[in-house]
């Protein structure tokens, strides 16, 4: 076992993940359920399978497809569904017919 790249992974991936977007979903389903096990086993769950296929499919992938075009499908992927979440703010935001902004 290669401890120093098991540590360094380890690291990296939890360091990262603090506040990330899954953390943040992972509080906001704990916050409407009262069984935080099972949402601890769902959500734990589907970050092993992720990161299972991010492993595998990384070395080979890269090998395919050039990493900047990697880079730009992912940038807008995210972009789309910041995007996707950003639009109900802004039709909340539109004034009413009365000049008032709908609540």
């Amino acid at each position: 076992m290669d401890f120093p790249l098991l540590i360094s992974t380890f690291l990296t991936v939890f360091l990262a993940e603090l506040g990330d977007k899954t953390q943040l979903a992972t509080v906001a389903i704990s916050g409407t359920s009262n069984r935080p096990l099972a949402v601890f086993l769902g959500s734990s769950s589907a970050l092993v399978l992720a990161s299972l296929l991010g492993a595998f499919a990384g070395g080979s992938v890269a090998t395919v497809i050039p990493s900047d075009l990697l880079q730009l499908v992912a940038s807008l992927g995210l972009l789309v569904i910041g995007g996707r979440l950003l639009v109900p703010l802004f039709r909340a935001a539109e004034p009413t017919k009365d000049g008032d902004h709908t609540p």
